[in-house]
């Protein structure tokens, strides 16, 4: 198993014409109490335990340093604890509050998303953790509180432009979450990206308390790590225009710091609902990676 065989495994595990079936069960499952909902889909994740995780080119973040982290440690949820990271290698650790947006395709949804994280420590593993705290998106999605969720953020924007552009302008029905950024990547420069924050941490991610329940409902990723070696480093010079709003998560005074993209996709495999893999280290993740048998991923809609 090399790089290119996984790229080409996770890509053939999405089936357009399933996600098309998975988006109008969820219109119907939607009407479901949410505790019936959560039963349907671990149900569902018991016969696929990992999902087909693509993410598409230029994902983008925008990382916000907190200059008083004890006014947001009450969102973190129970087991973890904030703490300070480096984006790039070399770079000051800082606390972070971060905004992702990305295109992203799977078996189950496709679509546009808008993430708001803390980055914690896990008290108990030790590993440095992606706090979802709250999100926007164009696509269903699912979240241990709020069960199937619709579509919240229509007409959303998340593209590149021929002059070397990326712009995102989402935002829900009544506008109290928003994200909007326009960045030239032209002057943007591949840098070394920091291994705890990238790859650690993308192997243990939980729901904050505001967007899912208070044990942080994790799960992980598993991917090869050279998807999180390096990236783009863009002169915030180059971010014109940036905007985030959220009623359920303030910046807290948070300044913007630093601007990532991923200039190619990002093909990983996402534990499914109530599933949680944990790795501890990069060796155990490479591992893991080079063990995936995809002829025996089955769907998660069959």
């Amino acid at each position: 198993m090399n790089i290119l065989e996984y790229a080409k495994g996770v890509e053939k595990l999405v089936d357009p014409m399933m996600v098309g079936k998975a988006h109008y069960m969820q219109s119907k499952l939607a009407r479901l109490p949410v505790c019936l909902q959560k039963k349907i889909v671990v149900s569902s994740a018991k016969k696929s335990d990992k999902m087909p995780f693509v993410v598409e080119p230029y994902c983008s973040f925008l990382f916000y340093e907190i200059p008083k982290p004890e006014k947001v440690q009450k969102f973190i949820p129970e087991g973890f604890t904030l703490t300070k990271s480096a984006v790039f290698e070399g770079d000051e650790e800082k606390y972070y509050g971060v905004v992702s947006m990305f295109r992203i395709h799977t078996s189950v949804f496709w679509g546009a998303r808008a993430e708001y994280y803390l980055m914690a420590e896990n008290i108990k593993t030790g590993l440095m953790s992606w706090i979802m705290m709250d999100y926007i998106s164009d696509t269903i999605s699912y979240d241990e509180k709020h069960g199937l969720k619709s579509p919240d953020a229509h007409s959303a924007v998340m593209t590149t432009t021929c002059e070397g552009d990326f712009v995102c302008e989402m935002k829900n029905m009544d506008g109290s979450k928003k994200v909007e950024c326009l960045a030239s990547l032209m002057n943007a420069k591949m840098r070394p990206l920091n291994q705890r924050l990238w790859i650690e941490g993308n192997t243990s991610i939980a729901y904050g308390r505001l967007a899912g329940e208070p044990d942080g409902d994790l799960f992980s990723l598993t991917f090869f790590p050279e998807e999180m070696k390096q990236a783009l480093d863009i002169p915030l010079k180059d971010v014109t225009h940036f905007h985030v709003a959220s009623s359920r998560v303030g910046k807290f005074g948070a300044v913007l710091d630093k601007a990532v993209s991923f200039p190619f996709a990002q093909h990983m495999l996402s534990d499914s609902p109530g599933v949680h893999t944990h790795y501890g280290n990069e060796k155990a993740l490479r591992d893991a990676v080079l063990k995936v048998d995809f002829k025996k991923i089955k769907s998660f809609h069959k």
